[in-house]
């Protein structure tokens, strides 16, 4: 993992005048990418591509250079144009003529991310020493992004794997962990900006009893965070930081360094700051 980190460092450079460093395979938009001012027909860049593809040593800087510097639209459309004017898939071209680590971070950068994101999952998940570093990929796509993107990454994952991820993640991840990541991966979360402060509260006092008695894997808890929308989860946070004291995180924390404790944490910081876990992820991975 960290030699394909370093790849991704040498395709996309330092970080975003943003400051935001985020996981290099789990989002669609780079805290590192950077557009030209004026881009390229996709015409311009498939040919770029496959001139960076003939000779003797393909041209790993003009690969770089077109792809790394597109965003997730503008390489849909390349891939597309692509295949329309050499009848081969990009992503074929691409394997043919790169190699080890860095054929895979740039395959992962052009592929579809939903298709990216399923092929993510399903790694994790027949890793055969699976711990909470592999296991985060499949919390940060439930929770960090977009219900819509959690559909498409399912769909994906049975197209590629003739399975559905539930029944992979069923079949290879023991419980705790099993029933948190099939209660976060089988849920369609309301994505507008709609709170109740009731609830919040309600829900804040039943999430510290949870931490408190150390069953966080009560089922209440799953269903709270598996099912509520982020908004509502958020003030859910901020509601028990006000009335216990501590950041919900911390008291997690608090509770014990089991992989259980470590996800959690990580539902908590993707729901509530993903940009703070990602950053968090990456540097490990430097």
């Amino acid at each position: 993992m960290k030699q394909i980190s370093g790849s991704f460092r040498k395709v996309f450079g330092s970080k975003s005048k943003s400051g935001k460093s985020e996981t290099v395979f789990k989002v669609e938009e780079m805290g590192t990418l950077k557009i030209p001012d004026v881009v390229p027909s996709p015409e311009q860049d498939s040919e770029s591509l496959n001139k960076a593809f003939q000779g003797l040593g393909t041209d790993e800087e003009g690969i770089i250079w077109v792809l790394g510097h597109r965003n997730a639209e503008q390489r849909r459309k390349i891939r597309d144009t692509y295949q329309g004017l050499y009848s081969k898939p990009l992503i074929d071209a691409l394997h043919s003529e790169l190699s080890g680590d860095f054929r895979k971070a740039v395959i992962l950068w052009t592929s579809d991310p939903a298709k990216r994101d399923a092929r993510l999952a399903n790694e994790a998940l027949k890793t055969k020493r699976k711990g909470i570093k592999q296991l985060q990929v499949i919390v940060e796509i439930a929770c960090a992004f977009s219900s819509q993107h959690l559909v498409a990454v399912r769909q994906a994952y049975c197209s590629e794997f003739h399975c559905s991820l539930e029944e992979d993640i069923g079949d290879n991840v023991t419980l705790p962990l099993r029933k948190f990541l099939v209660g976060l991966v089988s849920s369609f979360r309301y994505d507008k900006e709609v709170v109740d402060m009731d609830v919040a509260k309600l829900e804040a006092d039943r999430l510290h009893e949870a931490i408190k008695t150390r069953q966080l894997d009560d089922d209440d808890v799953v269903y709270i965070l598996s099912t509520r929308n982020v908004c509502q989860l958020r003030t859910t946070f901020e509601c028990y930081k006000q009335k216990y004291g501590n950041p919900i995180d911390q008291d997690i924390k608090d509770c014990g360094k089991g992989d259980l404790e470590s996800l959690l944490k990580i539902v908590v910081w993707c729901i509530d700051s993903p940009e703070k876990h990602f950053a968090e992820a990456s540097s490990s991975l430097l």
